[in-house]
């Protein structure tokens, strides 16, 4: 598998399996999702900022941000917020991160008309680099058919895309 290839596969109709390999040590890969300087410039697809971002890494902790889309070339998308709450449950560093991941208010009030998600983030060392298997689960096939159908593969393939290149930036 290439470094720039993502990779995904559904179990049992209702879990999204994502894996990539990044060219940068698993110390580093890991960094990136507990601190939100780092997360504020990658996370989210293209043309989305990330304005804000409170994230109190830690079991029980949460992740509070808001993506903004900022590229006028995204049409209707334009100007739109979309906010989302993880709240953490366990944390290995730097091995794996497991959260549930809703979408949210400004407030953090979660959207309990939009599916929520149990996700599982194992950072495998290749020395380095480092092997991301991401396990989304979602409470059924319908909830997992929403977010796909609301572009998610194409966001979190941008994301991960943005990833890489803040990676190549800092290392």
């Amino acid at each position: 598998m290439l470094s720039n290839e993502m990779v995904s596969s559904v179990e049992n109709e209702k879990v999204l399996v994502l894996e990539r390999v990044f060219d940068a040590p698993r110390e580093l890969v890991f960094s990136m999702f507990k601190e939100s300087e780092h997360l504020q410039r990658w996370w989210g697809p293209r043309g989305w900022t990330i304005p804000v971002c409170n994230v109190d890494f830690r079991p029980g902790g949460v992740w509070h941000y808001c993506m903004k889309c900022e590229d006028k070339n995204q049409g209707d998308f334009y100007g739109m917020e979309s906010w989302g709450k993880g709240v953490y449950k366990e944390i290995v560093e730097p091995e794996r991160i497991v959260y549930t991941d809703y979408f949210s208010d400004a407030e953090g009030n979660t959207d309990e008309n939009l599916p929520t998600t149990e996700v599982t983030m194992l950072f495998i060392d290749l020395g380095d680099k480092t092997k991301i298997v991401n396990r989304s689960e979602y409470v059924s096939a319908e909830a997992l058919q929403t977010v796909m159908d609301m572009g998610m593969l194409q966001g979190i393939t941008e994301t991960w895309d943005r990833l890489a290149e803040r990676l190549n930036e800092v290392k």
